[in-house]
């Protein structure tokens, strides 16, 4: 069993699509392309490019990327982390930005999702993606990264929003420690607030099908597992020095308040899914804590080998490197083989409803013993029912009439520091109730 596996590769052809030219935005922002400031072109809106900058919306956190590097919040993680501007450009750009150091400013741009355009070793799809009898298969061969295969897409996307192995993607604890968000990430739900078009019958017609928010959210957990583990499966990136790398595991294992005295309190609730001794610290669960509840609806017969193998993998880390290295890589061939079940599953609306039921099951929100993945589950319920909307299969009244249930259950989890595991069960257990009464 190898224990050192080969460097992470977003999608087949990745290495020749690096060898095409980077064109960057101003080679999308023709008036006849995708720079119109109104929506009225056919077969597509037309002004992506003025969606992909919106100022007042998430739509346009892409282009302002590179921009909060130099906003204050972004100065003061520099100057903790003791980076001169060389140094940022090394740190961050790999995440903050698409292309080379004199192209900053453009941040993440439409190459960084869509892959490299212009004519390189395996030619470029810039020149043809738009002429008259070309199709979306044609601009897949040419180059163009196909993110209407889930599996592609979440690669794309973890590179950043989890981590990853290009230049400046590996988003370290100490990186945190000097005052970056944390990392929280659900494929479908992040999908839908960067979508720059509509799904409507020419989508269809050129795409071959319409996006399954259902299928995305499950792809999306099962990859994000998959990643994780391939990441800490590298001994350059498990460890820190003499310490264990602390981005993988979970915050508030570490960040709850010390008391010596005799009153002191144990805040920390047990998880059943983690078989660890108190004074371990415990891996950031939250996506298998998901994966798990997809799983046990949509291939049952694989869920319990997940279940088991993650148990074992928790074990793992209190007896040795090695043996937590091969645990890992058992518990991520179970990861990648639900994403390929989940691929060629359906999920059709009593799915749905049981996935809903199911995070909300005993066996499931005993799990969400802390803030990550808790913030996961009320993603999920959201991304679930929305995916329902969209696919028909419940109205958008009757999902409207719910907003205030899913409100309480992200105010559980608004906090990070005031989080208590307890009340959001109850808070998380209001909304699906109110979910189920859709059924």
């Amino acid at each position: 069993m190898a224990l050192h596996p080969a460097p992470l590769k977003a999608e087949a052809g990745a290495e020749a699509g690096s060898l095409r030219a980077h064109m960057g935005v101003a080679s999308c922002a023709g008036s006849t392309c995708h720079g119109r400031s109104v929506a009225s072109g056919t077969p597509v809106r037309q002004d992506e490019v003025l969606r992909w900058q919106e100022e007042s919306s998430p739509t346009g956190a892409h282009s302002r990327a590179w921009r909060v590097i130099g906003e204050p919040r972004g100065q003061s993680i520099a100057r903790r982390l003791g980076l001169d501007s060389a140094g940022v450009v090394r740190e961050c750009a790999g995440c903050h930005a698409s292309r080379g150091a004199e192209h900053l400013a453009d941040g993440v741009d439409c190459e960084a999702c869509h892959g490299n355009a212009g004519a390189g070793t395996g030619g470029g799809w810039l020149a043809t993606h738009y002429t008259v009898g070309t199709s979306h298969a044609r601009n897949v061969a040419q180059g163009m990264t196909d993110l209407t295969v889930p599996r592609v897409r979440a690669g794309v996307c973890l590179d950043c929003h989890l981590s990853g192995d290009g230049p400046g993607q590996f988003i370290a604890h100490r990186i945190m420690a000097g005052g970056h968000p944390r990392i929280a990430f659900e494929l479908d739900l992040f999908s839908t607030l960067q979508q720059h078009h509509d799904e409507d019958a020419d989508y269809v017609a050129r795409k071959g099908h319409k996006t399954n928010s259902l299928q995305m959210w499950a792809i999306g957990q099962a990859e994000a597992v998959s990643r994780s583990l391939a990441l800490y499966m590298q001994p350059a990136k498990a460890n820190d020095g003499v310490f264990p790398e602390f981005t993988f595991y979970d915050c508030h294992s570490c960040h709850r308040r010390i008391i010596d005295s005799d009153e002191a309190n144990v805040t920390a609730v047990p998880n059943p899914g983690r078989p660890i001794h108190a004074g371990m610290p415990p891996w950031n669960d939250e996506n298998m804590i998901l994966l798990l509840a997809a799983a046990r609806v949509a291939a049952p017969g694989e869920a319990a080998t997940f279940d088991a193998r993650a148990k074992a993998f928790h074990r793992a880390m209190g007896v040795g490197r090695s043996e937590t290295v091969a645990a890992a890589q058992a518990l991520r061939q179970a990861a990648q083989g639900l994403s390929a079940r989940f691929a060629a599953t359906p999920f059709t609306r009593e799915q749905a409803f049981a996935v809903i039921d199911t995070i909300a099951s005993d066996a499931i929100s005993e799990r969400f013993t802390d803030y990550e993945g808790s913030v996961q589950s009320v993603m999920a319920l959201d991304t679930l029912l929305g995916g329902m909307v969209n696919a028909g299969m419940v109205s958008a009244g009757g999902a409207g009439n719910l907003r205030l249930q899913i409100n309480q259950a992200y105010a559980a989890v608004r906090d990070p520091n005031g989080f208590q595991p307890i009340a959001f069960r109850r808070a998380l257990g209001g909304a699906v109730r109110s979910i189920r009464s859709l059924r």
